[in-house]
């Protein structure tokens, strides 16, 4: 009995052995029957060859179709992978492709300022005239008037008297193709815009000068004077000062006359 017991389990076990192949026999086979060949092998980062993506020329080629997004996760790979991704050609033409652009001048002061290419980040210089009125010249552009305000720090409609341009939020992205934009630090906005200039390049700035006063601490008392009566900000009160050559009765004429205007025209 105990011989012919162990003949039928030398019998049995090959039997078994085919009847239940291994997973990793049929999954195996299964992969050699799908791609053909029988000497079938995993793909992993221990047997495949991962030397190219340590090659700057070939990286490079690679961040060049990154958008912006996938640029930055780049750059925190490793260091040699940040080294290529913070190339400023790279970066310029990442910031440049989805608005179409022609080109971007300026460096801004910080390499995150790429990392961010919404339409926000773009803004359009417009000149101002004495006619100009916030409500007009968001008629004028398609945009709303606290858009403008928020852009430019504004507080109050009266604080377009104390600049010389304004910028304006670009309500379409049709604006901004084969266009050129200059990286400017706004000193009223506080922040870096890339400005689109509609009439051509930048123009230096003019800016108003105090004829008939000297000192600083006279200037100062007589902007608060004028701050206080007109209420409106420091720098309304100077612009209108400028305009009358340090006349503190002269400016308050001025803003007399302008608000006199603009009641006319809004009630026309």
């Amino acid at each position: 009995m105990g011989c012919c017991g162990e003949e039928e389990e030398d019998i049995l076990q090959p039997l078994q052995q085919q009847q239940t192949p291994t997973r990793h026999s049929s999954s195996s086979s299964m992969a050699s029957s799908i791609t053909g060949d029988d000497s079938y092998t995993t793909i992993s980062p221990m047997n495949s060859n991962f030397a190219a993506l340590i090659c700057k020329d070939i990286l490079r080629t690679i961040f060049e179709k990154l958008p912006v997004v996938d640029l930055a996760r780049s750059a925190c790979v490793c260091r040699l992978w940040s080294s290529v991704a913070s190339d400023r050609e790279i970066q310029v033409r990442a910031f440049k492709a989805p608005w179409k652009l022609k080109g971007v001048i300026g460096n801004p002061s910080s390499g995150s300022f790429w990392r961010d290419n919404r339409l926000s980040r773009f803004a359009i210089s417009h000149r101002l005239v004495r006619s100009d009125t916030v409500a007009s010249l968001a008629v004028k552009y398609s945009v709303q008037v606290m858009d403008i305000k928020r852009l430019n720090n504004m507080m109050s409609d009266h604080g377009i008297h104390s600049r010389d341009r304004l910028l304006i939020p670009v309500s379409s992205p049709s604006l901004l193709i084969n266009g050129t934009c200059y990286i400017e630090l706004d000193a009223h906005a506080k922040r870096e815009v890339a400005v689109l200039y509609l009439e051509g390049k930048p123009e230096r700035r003019v800016t108003g000068v105090l004829n008939n006063v000297t000192s600083e601490q006279g200037k100062r008392r007589i902007i608060d004077s004028l701050r206080r009566s007109m209420q409106v900000d420091d720098g309304t009160a100077q612009y209108y000062l400028s305009l009358s050559n340090g006349d503190p009765r002269g400016a308050v004429m001025e803003f007399s006359e302008d608000l006199r205007w603009e009641r006319e025209v809004r009630f026309a």
